[in-house]
Order: C-alpha cells, then structure tokens, then sequence
C-alpha cells in the first residue's frame, strides 16, 4: 500500500513549517528585548524612585513598540496556516 504525496501537501507543510519558525524567531526578539527593559526601569525606579510614572509610562510605549514586531509575526503565521 503506497502513500501518495501531491504538491498540494508539501506546501501545505512547508507553510506550517513556515509559520512554526515565524512565530518562534517572530516571539523570541519582542520577548527578549520586552524583559531587558522592564529590568532596566526597574533599576532605574530603585535609583530614582520620584520619577517612577515617567519611567513606566517609558517603558510601557517602548514595550509596545517591541510587541509590534512580534504581532507583525503572529499575522504572517496566520497567513500561512489558512491563507497558504
């Protein structure tokens, strides 16, 4: 008994393929760089606890500015898996 494989199923699993290392590469920069900065406000509130509102508000934008890549990821994964 012989399995047959069509095109039609190596793209299908070179594009879940595609969407597992999208997400993995796409999750590991924003949540790398996300923890560094929240370590560093947290030093600098330890140093100059009076302008802890300014640094969090800082820290929040700039978070949100790394998590757009890693939503720019989750939307090409998602591409892949019911568009492709």
């Amino acid at each position: 008994m012989a399995v047959e494989i069509s095109g039609a199923d190596i793209v299908r699993a070179a594009a879940m393929l595609g969407a597992g290392i999208a997400m993995g590469i796409g999750a590991f920069g924003p949540g790398l760089g996300e923890g560094i900065v929240a370590g560093k406000a947290c030093e600098a509130i330890g140093r100059n606890p009076r302008e802890a509102g300014l640094l969090t508000r800082t820290m929040l934008v700039g978070q949100a500015v790394a998590e757009s890549t890693g939503i720019y990821s989750l939307v090409v994964a998602l591409l892949l898996i019911f568009v492709v």
